[in-house]
């Protein structure tokens, strides 16, 4: 049996293709190996969201190929797609596919062996206007199901290189959505997580047919149990999305909400669509619709220009919005955006310091959000037994990071949990009872 490796950089989107391209080759009959053994195939998925993913990415590549030299490396991703040429100049780079066609990948490394010349796969993303299907009926290594409702992205902010490795937003079609939705409960997943490159876009290429109307749909898939959306924009965020929620008995408790700077300003240098104070409507809104809701966010400290005033307007939004949680990071230049082309660009100390600052705030936000909870019942899937004692490590459906001892066997499994000692980044908690239909008789005694 042929082996075959990968090594995935960036995020959940990526992780979730490798699983869908480790599926194709698993149909063709592979078997599939840790990156630091020796394989018959690499397939790296790239980044390229920072000029560090790119570096990142090619010592990956560079650390397959010393691996196995006879190997065939197959490099996929963002970085494919942005960049093909820096990455077929890599000496013993056999094949770049780029954000789509991975279907074309097998059939690329039969045509490689043949005829042993490197190939260049990757095409123009802007071009493409449909969704590549890409199926994972079931995930190697985890409690939570992804599953990518849309791919692409039509915002271009200032900062961002995304639409120009990923192609403008595509929607995955409604039945397929669906119908991959129902595979997963088949395989025994609770959760779903919706996400994609700019996952609240979703239906936006669409006629009649919006992400509220998506959520109704899901709502009805049987044995469902918790809908995840992971990341949506404070624009996207309709009154009908507000409605569908509200409404919803399955969507969680958390949402993430981009919000990337606190200042105006700012926000217009990042060629954002919304203000504050629209933000700030928007998710007060949503905790109207959903009491308990945690929402986190991401931040970008130190963007070109950004004064004294600017950062302390964006630290006052944050401390009295309330977030649940931040991603902070300093804002880092991308080649070939115009951001990275602005005039008067932060000094790194000041960056960092705006950081720490941050960082400091959000452990802080995160204490206080779980402090609300402490000695409340919380449902919770246990996804992983902790590194130390008989502890099981999961998240309650608001996000809570939590530690309770508990039996290797629930892992999957909805439980009800006490939080007895609230905390961050864990919380601990006390074992109540399962709360899955089919083993409430069994722990009832019936």
């Amino acid at each position: 049996m042929p082996a075959v490796a990968f090594h995935t950089l960036g995020c959940k989107v990526n992780h979730y293709e490798t699983e869908a391209i480790w599926q194709l080759f698993k149909s063709e009959g592979y078997e599939k190996t840790d990156f630091d053994q020796t394989a018959d195939v690499y397939v790296i998925n790239t980044c390229t969201v920072t000029n560090t993913g790119d570096k990142k990415s090619r010592q990956v590549i560079r650390r397959a190929i010393r691996k196995n030299p006879e190997a065939v490396i197959c490099v996929t991703g963002c970085y494919a797609q942005t960049s093909p040429a820096e990455i077929m100049a890599i000496p013993g780079v056999d094949i770049v596919v780029g954000t789509q066609d991975r279907h074309k990948m097998i059939p690329y490394i039969e045509q490689f062996r043949k005829e042993r010349e490197p190939i260049n796969g990757v095409g123009n993303i802007m071009k493409t206007r449909v969704y590549e299907e890409l199926d994972v009926p079931a995930f190697t290594d985890r409690t939570r199901a992804s599953l990518k409702i849309q791919e692409g992205c039509n915002n271009f902010c200032t900062f961002c290189i995304i639409p120009w490795a990923r192609g403008l937003l595509r929607s995955r079609k409604p039945e397929d959505v669906l119908t991959q939705a129902r595979q997963l409960v088949d395989a025994g997943y609770k959760e779903i997580v919706l996400t994609g490159i700019h996952t609240g876009g979703y239906g936006e290429d669409f006629k009649d047919y919006s992400l509220a109307d998506l959520l109704l749909e899901l709502e009805k898939v049987e044995g469902l149990k918790r809908i995840r959306i992971s990341s949506i924009e404070a624009s996207q965020i309709t009154d009908r999305v507000i409605d569908v929620i509200d409404q919803s008995e399955k969507i969680v408790r958390h949402l993430h909400v981009p919000l990337q700077s606190g200042s105006d300003t700012v926000l217009k240098r990042m060629r954002r669509k919304y203000t504050n104070e629209f933000f700030a409507e928007r998710v007060g809104r949503l905790h109207k619709a959903l009491p308990g809701l945690a929402v986190t966010t991401d931040v970008i400290v130190g963007f070109p220009g950004e004064t004294d005033k600017e950062y302390q307007e964006t630290y006052d939004f944050i401390r009295d919005l309330k977030f649940s949680e931040l991603h902070v990071f300093p804002y880092s230049k991308r080649t070939g955006t115009p951001a990275a082309r602005m005039e008067d660009q932060v000094d790194d100390n000041v960056k960092n310091d705006r950081v720490h600052r941050l960082i400091e705030l959000s452990n802080q936000l995160a204490k206080e959000y779980a402090t609300a909870f402490e000695d409340d019942v919380l449902e919770m899937i246990p996804e992983e037994k902790a590194s130390e004692g008989d502890l099981l490590v999961g998240y309650t459906d608001n996000y809570m990071k939590v530690k309770v001892q508990g039996d290797e066997n629930l892992i999957g499994e909805i439980v009800k949990v006490k939080i007895t000692k609230a905390g961050y980044p864990y919380n601990e908690g006390q074992f109540v009872r399962v709360v899955d239909e089919t083993k409430k008789a069994a722990v009832a005694g019936d």
